[in-house]
Order: structure tokens, then C-alpha cells, then sequence
């Protein structure tokens, strides 16, 4: 009597989010995701399932594990390495997300063609491109270099043979989406090949102390593509931000295990690759309109570095039975609660009224401290009144009008002041302990009516 091989067992993941059910569901209840489950095998009977991963370490007391974070790598790029807090560290996994054709490869090809040039052997693996797209590309933007090795290759057993056979000193997988291991009957790109490919990888990679970068694609809604985990499981993950309509871009760092988050490095877009930008508040400003109602300048607090950023609000009567309120760059929500707080507090009549808010340059506010560079938009637009082109203002509102406190008052005053602005309006509270330049006269104010009084 014959012996029956043991069935594969497969379950169905969903593509957004890796949630796993037994059965095909058209609705995903973990992101509510709609139509995203695909049928993977998730247990091999020939194979036994995946290869082992280990470390082989054994336990040892806390005090006598060596604490030195060692010497970083500099990538030659002033704006990815305060990103990355410092440089890269050795050993670290670095997830890099952004929208197609923003320029994830672009920057990479020129940090790593830095690296090859200072003596680093760097291996650039690429699924999606052929060698010669690459070349063209690097002769493009001038990023060649004897020590860039270029590898075009999706089989993730493959990808490591070479990496254990060139020895590199950094790696780069572009993109993650495109390797799979043969191991796994998914197709690639699934959550299960995307889980697969980056656990081995960065395993191979802590384990030999070699800093890996994986590029990876994004969804609809901009979170980037494959399981959560995948932000798990690396140590930093940067976002690469932009606008087609805009010549910049950013970089943002969304986690960072060696370093601050929400630290963000900001280049302009060139015909020849991506070119840093050392002052970005000069780079946003460059084209504010003088004497022109509706026009703030704000001071925004990105990770550790101020940047000033002009908030524009137009507000006009409304033909419609329903008013429109548009924003564009902060936060839709945020804006609605401050028409209201205006309106209740002030006696603004915004209520009538179509209300747009716009961060010009394309650039993303999300912080509270904007709210008084916002109120002060729409109250100069709503009354025709325009506010002193040298002031800078900053501030949380509250519900019931009061002005609140934000962090790093002093860091952003003195960057008003290295760009020329000679007056400021503040939060009262703390307002006693800022050493403020000579040349900027300092308004502290504790409500939005002192705010109107102060403005005009």
C-alpha cells in the first residue's frame, strides 16, 4: 500500500497588510483593504519550508557587551547623512520609499558612487533595470566610479551567492519588490516572497557587518508596498517625498534606531541628478510675494532643523450652499477647527466663506506650531489687510483661543533672524527665558485677539 505525499498547505495574505486567512475574503479586516488577497503556499512538503535563520549567539551579561556605536560610514551627501543621524552605521538595514520615478534610484546611484570613490567596494543590485539603463543613467549624472559594481538579478539565493563572493562593503537591492526566493511558490512582489527576501538579506547583512539599502515601491495611499514588518524589521526607514509639479524633493526619516526621526534632508531636482539644498528656508522663500494679503511666514520645526515656510490663505465670499475648504500642505482637519475657533473667539465671519490654505512650495507642515502662521493667513486674506513682510510667527491654538507653547522657541528665532526678519511673534509662555538676537524685536501674546492686535 502506497505512501501519500504530504499536500502543500496554502492560505490566502492580504497584499497591503499580511493579514492571513484560511479563505479568499473580499474585504481585508485588518486595513480594509479591498479585493487584495492572493493564495500563497505557506509550508513546503519537499523542502521542509524555508532555510534556517540564526545568529548562533549565546547570552552574556549586559554590562560586558561592548557599547561603542564604532565609526560611521559618510556618504559625501550633507543631507542623507544628517538624515541618517551621523552616517551610516555598520551592519544597518536603511528602507528607502518613495513614489515612482521621484528619484529613489537616482539618489542612490550618487551616494553610492560617493562611497566607491572614497575606497568603499559597493555592490548596486538591480530587478528592474538592465545594466545598460543603469550606465546611461550614472554617465547622465556623473556617478561612476571603479568600485560601483552593478548586478542585475531578481533570485535572492543568487543575490546572496554574490554578495558572499564580491565581499562588498555596502549593498543595494533596488527593489526589494522584484527579488524572490525560489523556496516559495508566491509570486514576487507577494508579502510572502517581500517577508522572505528581507529577512535573509538582513540577516546576511547584520551578520557580516555590512550596510544594506532596500528600495522600496509605495501603495496608493503612500505607505510603502509589502508587510508591515518590513518597517520592522530594518533599522531606519527613510521616505522620499516630492511633487512632479516642484523641483524639490525630501527626504524624510520616518524611523531611526541610530538616530533622530522626523529628520528631513531637502534636494532640487537638475537635469544632471539631485543637487543638495544648504538653506532650504531661503529655498522656499525665494519666491514670496511682498505686500500681498493672505501671506505668513511660519516657523516649522523639521526633526532638528528650522525651516521658515510661507502659509498662504485665500478666503472669498461663497456662491455655494456648502462652502469649500481646501488645504494643501497641513492638515485638512486642523484648519477646520481653526475657522471655528476663529470664528467663536474672534468674531471672524468665516463660516459663509470658500477658505484655501496652501504651504507653498509644495512643502508639508504637520506640526502644531503652524496653527498661528494659518490663523494669521486667513485673517489677513478675510480682512484685506497685509501682514509686516519681516514678521515671522509661530504658535499652538487652542480650542478656546489661547496660544500655546511649542519646543525649541530660540532655534527658531535665530533662524527668522540669519534671514533677515526683524520681528516675532510668540507664545507668551516661556517667552521670559529666549535669548533672542539684538535685531529681532520679540511679541509674546497669550490669545488670538492679542494676535489680531499685534498683526495690524
Amino acid at each position: 500500500m502506497g505512501v501519500g505525499l504530504k499536500k502543500d498547505k496554502s492560505s490566502f495574505v492580504c497584499q497591503q497588510c499580511g493579514y492571513m486567512s484560511p479563505k479568499w475574503l473580499g474585504k481585508c479586516p485588518s486595513c480594509s483593504c479591498w479585493n487584495c488577497f492572493a493564495e500563497e503556499i505557506v509550508a513546503l512538503a519537499e523542502t521542509g519550508g524555508r532555510n534556517e535563520i540564526k545568529f548562533d549567539g549565546k547570552p552574556m551579561p549586559i554590562s560586558e557587551i561592548p557599547a561603542e556605536e564604532g565609526k560611521r560610514i559618510l556618504t559625501g551627501v550633507t543631507e542623507v547623512d544628517r538624515v541618517l543621524g551621523g552616517g551610516i552605521v555598520i551592519g544597518s538595514a536603511i528602507l528607502v520609499g518613495g513614489e515612482p520615478g521621484i528619484g529613489k534610484s537616482t539618489l542612490m546611484l550618487q551616494v553610492m558612487k560617493n562611497l566607491a570613490a572614497g575606497g568603499k567596494k559597493v555592490l548596486y543590485v538591480s530587478g528592474e533595470e538592465s545594466a545598460h539603463q543603469i550606465r546611461m543613467r550614472s554617465r547622465r549624472i556623473g556617478a561612476e566610479a571603479k568600485d560601483l559594481l552593478v548586478l542585475v538579478e531578481v533570485s535572492l539565493e543568487k543575490i546572496i551567492e554574490q554578495i558572499r563572493e564580491n565581499e562588498p562593503d555596502v549593498v543595494v537591492i533596488d527593489s526589494i519588490q522584484t527579488v524572490y526566493s525560489a523556496e516559495l511558490m508566491s509570486a514576487p512582489g507577494s508579502v510572502g516572497q517581500v517577508r522572505e527576501a528581507s529577512s535573509r538579506l538582513i540577516h546576511h547583512a547584520k551578520k557580516n557587518g555590512i550596510p544594506l539599502f532596500l528600495i522600496g515601491h509605495v501603495t496608493k495611499d503612500g505607505s510603502i508596498a509589502g508587510p508591515k514588518v518590513l518597517e520592522h524589521m530594518v533599522d531606519t526607514v527613510l521616505y522620499f517625498e516630492g511633487d512632479s509639479g516642484h523641483a524639490y524633493r525630501i527626504i524624510r526619516g520616518i524611523k531611526n534606531r541610530f538616530g533622530p526621526t522626523n529628520e528631513i534632508g531637502v534636494f532640487e531636482m537638475r537635469d544632471r541628478g539631485l543637487k543638495e539644498v544648504a538653506n532650504p528656508s531661503a529655498f522656499f522663500l525665494s519666491e514670496r510675494p511682498q505686500n500681498a494679503p493672505g501671506s505668513v511666514v511660519a516657523a516649522s520645526l523639521e526633526g532638528t532643523r528650522p525651516i521658515l515656510v510661507e502659509i498662504q490663505s485665500l478666503v472669498s465670499p461663497s456662491n455655494l450652499g456648502m462652502p469649500r475648504r481646501t488645504a494643501i500642505g497641513v492638515d485638512h482637519n486642523r484648519v477646520s477647527l481653526l475657522v471655528a475657533v476663529l470664528d467663536k473667539v474672534c468674531g471672524l465671519q468665516l463660516g459663509g466663506s470658500d477658505i484655501f490654505i496652501n504651504a507653498a512650495g509644495g512643502v508639508r507642515v504637520e506640526e502644531p506650531a503652524a496653527d498661528l502662521g494659518i490663523v494669521s493667513a486667513m485673517a489677513s486674506s478675510f480682512l484685506e489687510r497685509q501682514v509686516e513682510p519681516l514678521t515671522v510667527i509661530f504658535g499652538e491654538v487652542g480650542l478656546t483661543g489661547e496660544v500655546r507653547a511649542v519646543s525649541q522657541m530660540e532655534t527658531r528665532i535665530k533662524e527668522a533672524s540669519r534671514l533677515g526678519f526683524t520681528r516675532c511673534i510668540i507664545p507668551h509662555t516661556m517667552s521670559t527665558s529666549v535669548n533672542a538676537p539684538p535685531d529681532m524685536e520679540i511679541r509674546p501674546i497669550r490669545s488670538l485677539r492679542e494676535l489680531l492686535e499685534n498683526l495690524f
